[in-house]
């Protein structure tokens, strides 16, 4: 991920910092799959597509047990941490994600905006080369 030379070790967004961004918070209220699949799909540097990731999310969101998709939120927010050395504030990722998801996949999505890789670009938009199919020619 390309993005702005922030320092490490510190959040640029707070949890409930949804007045920061609007857009982000109507995301993550209104279309979580949406917004988390754009999450992941930035933090995979296109590895995984945004519409697998929502998807796979939004599954676990209805599957009827609702710690699912919080878990796979979380693991997220870890690999957020770990790219750009934040601490687990306000407490340990899975607390934040299970208490309040929304706000949560709103502050991840800001953080990653805040540091030049807006989700909402997607992965093409930063840099990453995402080669189509090959369509090959069948003669008849």
């Amino acid at each position: 991920m390309s993005g702005n030379p922030l320092p490490p070790g510190a959040w640029t967004t707070g949890l409930c910092g949804c007045c920061d961004d609007c857009k982000s918070c109507c995301l993550a209220f209104f279309c979580p799959c949406v917004a988390f699949g754009q999450v992941a799909e930035t933090l995979d540097k296109g590895a995984t597509s945004c519409c697998m990731a929502g998807t796979i999310y939004c599954a676990l969101l209805h599957a009827g047990v609702c710690l699912l998709h919080c878990l796979y939120s979380c693991s997220y927010r870890r690999k957020l941490r770990a790219a750009y050395g934040l601490p687990a504030e306000p407490c340990a990722d899975g607390c934040v994600h299970w208490f309040c998801e929304p706000c949560a996949l709103a502050q991840m999505y800001r953080e990653l905006k805040n540091r030049g890789a807006d989700p909402a670009d997607g992965t093409a938009a930063q840099g990453q080369q995402l080669l189509p199919c090959p369509i090959t020619m069948r003669s008849m």
